[in-house]
């Protein structure tokens, strides 16, 4: 899969055992120490990743629109561009289901919806081929950092390991389309028309995960673990528990969604 969570977030036990995959930083890498549990959440339409279809990635490669924060034109939209190792959630493999605790293939029409909805996921080389081929590129790790401070984040005790920052989420999420937890919204409240959405994550091994709960982000920044180098990449997430937008790294294989920005 390509990651695990130092807090011990939620799920990944189960992912553990269900993927049977080695890790490298599962995205909670920065996060709440009080994540979700997935038997008190509502996970209600997250089954086939399209929950409700109140909001939606507008069509398109997302290059078209673009909102000014944090120094740079960030699309208002994910990525939706097509390219070599680049799917759609679900596409190419199964699904998890998490009411029905299993895997699932989702129908062709299922699957483009995901795609109109939240746009493309990627390994992190597509995500930058991606970007430049709209004339732009993916956002570094002190991008996503200005981004976070202008819209009043506030960095956490940690910032020095994990560059995590609270309050963030809240107001770059989108105003629809993201699952309840413990019966309260999932939602944010979008007050720069950044729109973000939770598209999950695609594994290695073609399985799809938390679409609907998690949003997960590349930078163009690479990591290092246990003084390997090329083999992770930085990566941006914001919860449907949580208003921050915290930091993880990710395997450079995994699939994940994409902003792209302009200087």
């Amino acid at each position: 899969m390509g990651f695990f969570d130092r807090h011990g977030w939620w799920r990944t036990l189960l992912l553990a055992a269900a993927l049977a995959v080695g890790a490298v930083c599962w995205l909670g890498c920065g996060g709440d120490d009080n994540p979700a549990d997935n038997n008190g959440g509502n996970n209600s339409g997250n089954n086939s990743g399209n929950n409700n279809g109140n909001n939606n990635n507008g069509g398109g490669d997302g290059s078209s629109e673009t909102v000014s924060l944090g120094g740079l034109k960030w699309m208002k939209k994910n990525l939706n561009v097509e390219t070599a190792e680049s799917w759609c959630y679900g596409e190419g493999g199964q699904a998890y289901d998490y009411d029905k605790g299993e895997y699932v293939t989702l129908t062709p029409s299922q699957i483009q919806t995901n795609c109109n909805t939240y746009g493309r996921l990627y390994t992190w080389e597509s995500a930058k081929a991606a970007c430049q081929s709209v004339g732009m590129r993916l956002p570094t790790r002190d991008d996503w950092d200005n981004l976070a401070e202008s819209v009043g984040g506030t960095k956490t005790s940690d910032y020095g390991t994990w560059h995590d920052w609270l309050g963030a989420g809240k107001k770059l999420k989108a105003a629809s389309g993201w699952n309840d937890y413990n019966g309260q919204s999932g939602n944010g409240t979008d007050d720069f028309q950044f729109s973000a959405l939770s598209g999950g994550f695609r594994t290695s091994a073609d399985d799809f995960l938390l679409a609907g709960d998690l949003g997960f982000w590349w930078t163009a920044t690479e990591g290092v673990i246990d003084y390997i180098v090329n083999v992770i990449a930085y990566v941006r997430r914001m919860d449907y528990n949580n208003d921050g937008v915290f930091e993880g790294s990710g395997d450079k294989s995994d699939g994940f969604s994409a902003r792209c920005v302009k200087d």
